[in-house]
């Protein structure tokens, strides 16, 4: 009986149309931060300086090196992760070793990309970062 119940439980929290009619969580991240490709987009009309232009493409080039760096070492640490749960007797304490040595870099990297998103918004003006939430807010498409 107890599991009729939970499947049931689990059939009504899954159903497609119960899904449907929740509404998206919010990210308040992405509402408040600005992606460094919308910036770009509309530069001219977000009337950008020479000042910040060059702003952006030091900061624009010292994240994407950083980045690059961060994800061939991720993509080095993966690999030897891959390999050590192939073995027929997996060594749960080093593969838990490696398996933290993955998850600090992905935070690195979540770091790194939360730090470009804030130098991005503070290079902005009141004015354009108005504008920008303008730009963001209409929907897309046509």
């Amino acid at each position: 009986m107890g599991s009729k119940l939970l499947l049931s439980t689990l059939l009504l929290l899954f159903n497609p149309a119960t899904l449907g009619a929740q509404q998206p969580p919010s990210d308040p991240l992405g509402e408040n931060l600005f992606p460094p490709e919308l910036v770009m987009q509309h530069q001219q009309a977000l009337g950008l300086s020479e000042e910040q232009k060059t702003y952006y493409k030091k900061n624009l080039r010292e994240a994407q090196a950083r980045f690059t760096e961060l994800q061939w070492r991720l993509q080095d640490e993966m690999e030897k992760m891959v390999a050590l749960v192939k073995q027929d007797h997996v060594d749960e304490s080093q593969t838990l070793a490696q398996l933290d040595k993955i998850l600090n870099l992905e935070g690195d990297i979540k770091r790194m990309q939360i730090a470009l998103l804030i130098k991005i918004k503070n290079g902005l003006t009141p004015e354009q970062q108005t504008k920008l939430r303008e730009i963001q807010s209409k929907p897309r498409g046509r």
